[in-house]
């Protein structure tokens, strides 16, 4: 957990960095940030995607975990418990009528949503929090890079998104801290093809998250969470059924 907890901290330092930065920058300077980092998070998308070893895998994964995440309605259910911590925790801040209110609350959950997004589906916060879990060295190595990565990613979110990027840490201690326990439970159960897949699947959704971040599309990126899942099941399953799904 170790890992994990280096992880929140330097998002919360990166995130109040940007928040103090953020004030004082204009709207038009704001604007061209999210846009770069909407160009970043598409190249890096597009890295992660050819880790693939099959597409067919990706495309599987993708499909059903749209379909499981629309029938459960993670997107909505995120945006709900947004919402909610918009409400508890930093209504007050809102202030002015009721149409200020209002966007003071889309700014809070798009924030949220975003940088939960990036901080969560890349491969090192799978295997990273998996390995940190286990005890394994690397592991912790792997957050700490990641850490690194993040506390910038938070400044700058943070200066553009406002202050739900800080409640992001709730989905980094949930995520990072489960697969952790998990880790430390069953051990090393991941092959490399499971991970390459997984990453390939998560730049997809890096992909479908830089094209909201550059207002191509608002696609809901998070009903596509269960894919990250079923990308290493798929693969786990054609190894069981004897499979080769790599072609030579």
């Amino acid at each position: 957990m170790g890992g994990t907890i280096l992880n929140v901290i330097t998002v919360l330092i990166g995130g109040l960095i940007g928040l103090a930065v953020g004030s004082r920058l204009p709207q038009r300077m704001q604007e061209s940030v999210v846009t770069g980092l909407g160009l970043v998070t598409l190249y890096v998308g597009v890295s992660n995607a050819g880790q693939t070893g099959n597409v067919i895998i990706p495309l599987l994964s993708i499909a059903t975990g749209a379909i499981v995440g629309e029938l459960l309605g993670i997107e909505a259910r995120l945006e709900a418990f947004a919402g909610w911590l918009q409400s508890r925790f930093a209504a007050g801040g809102a202030g002015g009528d009721e149409s200020a209110q209002r966007e003071g609350r889309a700014r809070f959950i798009n924030g949220f949503i975003t940088a939960s997004l990036v901080f969560c589906v890349g491969p090192l916060t799978f295997v990273g929090a998996m390995q940190d879990g286990m005890g394994l060295p690397l592991g912790f190595q792997q957050l700490a890079i990641k850490s690194v990565l993040d506390m910038f990613a938070g400044m700058a979110f943070a200066a553009t998104l406002g202050v739900g990027v800080l409640f992001s840490v709730i989905t980094i201690i949930a995520l990072q801290g489960g697969l952790a326990l998990l880790g430390s439970a069953v051990g090393s159960v991941m092959s490399v093809p499971m991970i390459d897949e997984m990453t390939a699947v998560g730049g997809l959704l890096l992909i479908g998250l830089a094209l909201v971040l550059l207002q191509v599309k608002r696609p809901r990126v998070a009903n596509f969470l269960p894919a990250l899942v079923i990308a290493p099941l798929l693969v786990a399953l054609a190894s069981a059924l004897g499979i080769n799904i790599y072609p030579l």
